[in-house]
């Protein structure tokens, strides 16, 4: 009779290191290069902060550029175009949030019902297609759609109809970017979610059936409560990426409706520091992006827990 998991953990922390070490040393091998490129390009890169803090000029770098304090944060939020900024990133990032999450989710589970194998595997090769398209080639697609001189303008043109302006058209920005990226990685988001259903126990399903529940019901108390902690983990990671809500998509489309409805967080920064040359100011937005961000995700991974989910860590 095997011991239960708990035995066998706490056998395990008895082991000397060194002995844990020599065991775990392909594991440790394997993983050594993600761990070194997640360091020199994620954590040694966040030192760079300190800019935040300083009236940085590059020439002079870190140690001859002037200590300034909280002075760059006092001008961010004393300038208009950082609140357009982030009043447009949050509007953004809720329609993705209510509009684009829940369909990777949907379509996950319109495939799991695909009977035929060929017919499944069809599907997901055209709905993941778009993932690895760039977003120039996206943005030319729907420009060349819904443009202008587009196709739909050109047809309404030809019938007689009056035509319409999607891809200039600033009050309809926000919803056509979220568009875009539903069509771009909803596909490509399933993925996770098929998993979630591939793992769930068959026989779940077979005792629902046997007890006369019908497919809403079988999705509804046996498909739902197996994805949930996968929902719920992937909720929190997009709430810790929830001020990123695309940099080149609208970077490439800023132009055609102005700032004032293309500006976000990372088009006010890229802006700020790389073209104005202003970083102190632009590594501040960036900061206070960082912070909100991690703020996002302990309080979302808190909320899991009181939900009775493990969230991204476990308390």
């Amino acid at each position: 009779m095997n011991p239960p998991p708990e035995n066998k953990l706490h056998a395990s922390r008895k082991m000397p290191f060194l002995a844990r070490f020599w065991r775990d040393s392909p594991l440790l091998v394997m993983v050594a290069p993600t761990v070194i490129i997640l360091l020199l390009f994620t954590y040694v890169p966040l030192l760079g902060s300190v800019i935040a803090f300083m009236d940085y000029v590059p020439f002079l770098g870190f140690t001859g550029s002037e200590w300034v304090g909280w002075a760059n944060f006092t001008s961010l939020f004393s300038d208009s175009a950082f609140w357009t900024a982030l009043w447009n990133t949050a509007q953004i990032t809720f329609l993705q949030i209510v509009l684009f999450f829940p369909v990777p989710i949907l379509l996950a589970v319109l495939l799991n019902t695909v009977a035929l194998p060929m017919a499944k595997k069809f599907v997901q090769s055209v709905i993941y297609l778009p993932h690895f398209l760039s977003w120039v080639i996206i943005v030319a697609l729907f420009q060349q759609i819904l443009g202008g001189g587009g196709v739909v303008n050109r047809f309404l043109l030809t019938h007689g109809m009056t035509p319409f302006e999607v891809m200039s058209n600033p009050d309809i920005f926000k919803l056509l970017l979220t568009t875009q990226a539903i069509w771009k990685d909803a596909g490509w988001g399933t993925i996770i979610f098929l998993a979630a259903i591939a793992a769930i126990n068959p026989g779940l399903y077979e005792a629902a059936t046997i007890d006369g529940a019908g497919t809403w019901q079988r999705f509804w108390h046996v498909t739902l409560p197996g994805m949930r902690p996968i929902i719920v983990l992937m909720l929190i990671l997009r709430l810790g990426d929830a001020l990123t809500v695309g940099f080149e998509q609208i970077l490439l489309q800023r132009d055609a409706v102005g700032p004032g409805a293309a500006e976000v967080l990372d088009t006010f920064t890229y802006f700020n520091g790389v073209v104005d040359g202003s970083w102190g100011t632009a590594t501040a937005a960036g900061l206070l992006k960082g912070i909100v961000s991690l703020l996002l995700v302990l309080a979302a991974n808190k909320l899991a827990h009181r939900l009775g989910e493990e969230g991204v860590y476990r308390r």
